[in-house]
């Protein structure tokens, strides 16, 4: 078994897999690196293909002992033009062009438009943008049959191109058949996370969650101008949610990105919810073995807004330098953990505890830590709800999480200043403070002499039901003879 010792960095980093990052041998050199999650983006390959990368993962945990975090990423409904009959066209600035049901390939004039929900949902002086938001056009007059627009930004349409409609709510299910299919697979394959894409209202949530059957958490990623309109209702029924600055940046001018990025973030941290912000975070290492200044500050203000992860996407999935793009995520988030303001930066951010006793003992534990320099808070937990209510409060301690169960272990991986250890259930105060300090001591938590404030429930091994907090002092001889954390 290879020692590898826990993050001393509070932020977790997910990286993407793809042609660059598929072999074994990769995977596991990103994990070593600094990566904590990993992301399957079922918008490209074959199942067959995410497979043999999930077994790869997961082949990590017997070789660290470490359970491993992996996040399926649907693909969402995707709004495309028909085809032209020359493979593209030209669309002149203050033209007149149509999109229609019509199944002709199209010219500069016009072009198919195969969704007869952006038709319903269409209003006069609405915006359709296409192919990424490069062209722009104004809808002037729209029918069952055909919409007609003016270009206001023109530019080459080629064939199949992306549309996006930021102004209005398109009515489309936020799953597609193809998003089914994924979803079973990532079920099937014990994916810990599944990121929905193009969440608009809560609504949208449902049938996922439906589909999931209880396996796995749900994140919904922010990507459309309705959904940040009904953020905390989305974010409340949501396990997680991600902060997708690519699509959320065609739909929105560029500079109205960042203050979402930071009303996201905070909204997500004061419901105790996972966040990940994504998407262009080091978008020239997919070329180049550096990044540029802007791209470290960009990195760099994610992590002092407190983000629960940052993710790397063709950086790892398709770029010349993806064990690079990890070491150089690592080494931005440890600079910026570093600095002597960075806790209070991140309190900037106001996490008032609901009246609940697991909340008043979480905010209770961070205290503690900051009031006599425990080295840790060790939380015993099923669900992993105590352990998330305690990296809500964001302490300057790691949160060591102990559990029994490894899908509880896998979904934490994703969650500010968590390492998750799979162990044996306790049975009594005596031995839960026993365990605490050994895994404390096995895990680099602590040392002699060191304190640790310690959660749990009781009744144990009971969800939901933390009631106890307790400081204890390590003696340094707690391992001696001991050896019981179960291995994958």
């Amino acid at each position: 078994m290879t020692k590898l010792p826990p993050r001393s960095r509070k932020v977790r980093i997910l990286a993407t897999l793809g042609p660059a990052s598929d072999t074994p041998d990769m995977i596991r050199a990103l994990f070593v690196a600094g990566a904590d999650a990993f992301r399957i983006n079922m918008s490209h390959g074959a199942h067959e293909d995410h497979a043999a990368r999930i077994a790869a993962i997961r082949a990590l945990e017997k070789e660290f002992n470490r359970p491993t975090t992996i996040l399926g990423d649907l693909q969402g409904p995707k709004l495309r033009v028909g085809t032209f009959e020359k493979g593209l066209a030209i669309l002149e600035k203050g033209a007149a062009f149509v999109l229609d049901r019509d199944e002709t390939p199209g010219d500069a004039r016009r072009v198919n438009l195969p969704h007869p929900e952006i038709y319903a949902a269409l209003v006069p002086e609405t915006r359709l943008l296409l192919d990424d938001g490069k062209l722009v056009l104004r809808v002037k007059t729209v029918s069952d049959e055909r919409i007609d627009t003016i270009v206001e930004v023109g530019g080459t349409l080629s064939n199949r191109k992306g549309v996006n409609v930021p102004d209005v709510v398109v009515p489309v299910p936020a799953l597609t058949d193809k998003d089914r299919r994924d979803l079973s697979f990532a079920v099937e394959q014990g994916c810990d996370w599944i990121a929905l894409s193009f969440v608009q209202r809560p609504e949208d949530l449902a049938e996922a969650r439906k589909l999931m059957g209880g396996h796995g958490a749900l994140m919904a990623k922010i990507e459309k101008p309705s959904a940040v309109q009904r953020l905390e209702e989305i974010i409340e029924l949501a396990d997680g949610v991600m902060v997708a600055r690519g699509d959320l940046g065609v739909e929105l001018p560029p500079q109205a990105v960042p203050p979402l990025q930071k009303q996201i973030v905070a909204t997500a941290r004061t419901l105790g919810r996972p966040v990940v912000v994504a998407t262009q975070m080091l978008e020239s290492m997919i070329k180049s073995p550096s990044p540029t200044r802007a791209e470290v500050s960009d990195v760099a203000t994610a992590v002092y807004d407190g983000a629960d992860a940052i993710m790397l996407s063709a950086e790892t999935a398709a770029g010349d330098w993806p064990v690079e793009a990890v070491t150089m995520m690592d080494s931005i988030a440890h600079s910026v953990e570093r600095d002597p303001g960075y806790l209070a930066r991140l309190h900037f951010t106001e996490t008032r505890p609901d009246p609940t006793t697991a909340d008043a003992l979480a905010e209770a534990a961070s205290s503690i830590v900051s009031v006599m320099g425990a080295s840790a808070i060790t939380c015993f937990t099923s669900s992993g709800s105590t352990v998330r209510r305690v990296a809500r409060e964001r302490p300057s301690a790691p949160i060591l999480a102990l559990t029994p169960r490894s899908d509880t272990a896998r979904k934490l991986g994703l969650t500010w200043g968590v390492h998750a250890v799979r162990t044996k259930d306790i049975g009594n105060f005596e031995e839960m403070i026993g365990k605490a300090r050994r895994m404390a001591l096995r895990h680099g938590m602590s040392e002699k002499g060191g304190k640790i404030v310690v959660l749990a429930g009781v009744p144990f091994g009971t969800p939901g039901s933390t009631n106890v907090l307790h400081v204890a002092a390590i003696r340094g001889d707690e391992l001696k003879g001991r050896d019981e954390s179960p291995s994958f």
